[in-house]
């Protein structure tokens, strides 16, 4: 006899207390109050957890099922693009001294967290989709208006 699999909602219970708290920070955000940097590196936090965790789902789909890990390779891409651009986001907001910060220096150490976290998390994130993408695939996908 065959062992009953768990349901959906018992299967993945920190992927869905996530979830939960991405949605209850989203309803409790003040809509008038600018992103901060905090709350832009803990979104870049999330972001590239998500995006080690489609790419794990990814390699296991694509050999049973290679349409279906094609899809879910492209939420990847997708997902790095989101981050990056939250990335880009981060260093145009001002920084601790009230000064704009748009270039990004890993290797430099910054004026200290957030600032090394998130470089040093883009980093890495970065050398894992350079390694399973193509530099066509990660042009960004935009849909920028011009005014």
């Amino acid at each position: 006899m065959i062992p009953p699999r768990p349901s959906a909602p018992d299967a993945h219970p920190y992927l869905r207390a996530a979830t939960a708290g991405v949605r209850h920070h989203a309803r409790a955000l003040n809509r008038d109050a600018p992103p901060d940097r905090g709350h832009l590196d803990t979104l870049h936090a999330h972001l590239t957890e998500l995006h080690r965790l489609l790419d794990q789902l990814a390699e296991a789909a694509r050999p049973p099922h290679p349409a279906a890990g094609r899809h879910l390779a492209t939420a990847h891409t997708r997902l790095w693009q989101a981050a990056t651009e939250i990335h880009a986001a981060f260093h145009l907001l001002p920084g601790q001294a009230g000064t704009e910060t748009s270039a990004c220096h890993p290797e430099q150490l910054p004026e200290g967290p957030p600032v090394l976290t998130i470089c040093q998390r883009h980093l890495a994130a970065g050398h894992s989709i350079r390694r399973k993408t193509t530099p066509t695939d990660l042009r960004p996908h935009t849909t920028a208006c011009v005014r």
